[in-house]
């Protein structure tokens, strides 16, 4: 049997992208931001989570770069960088269930 090699760069990318993801805020922000860009205040609002865990989510999430920034005048909007990261949530979403399902099925 052949075992198909991964570099190890590409997995620790993908480790460091899981871990971005592992925050239940951290997925209610981005699908927040998925339809239009949001400053940091109205995420507070929307959301009722403080202004310090707000920004912190949001940080990881410009550091792994799920979330783009815009700047108009003293506010900074946020935005979701690739449509493509909702299809992971929701596809992490499905198998959650999936699991879930089967573990109480078992």
């Amino acid at each position: 049997m052949t075992q198909n090699l991964i570099d190890m760069d590409v997995l620790h990318n993908a480790a460091h992208l899981a871990k971005s993801l592992s925050d239940g805020n951290r997925l209610r922000i981005l699908l927040h931001i998925s339809q239009e860009k949001k400053s940091v205040s109205a995420i507070v609002h929307e959301l009722s989570l403080s202004q310090p865990l707000v920004s912190h989510h949001l940080k990881e999430l410009k550091h792994s770069l799920l979330v783009r920034t815009q700047r108009q005048g003293p506010f900074v909007y946020y935005q979701i960088s690739d449509p493509g990261v909702l299809d992971l949530v929701h596809a992490l979403s499905s198998m959650a269930k999936d699991l879930l399902f089967a573990k109480t099925n078992f």
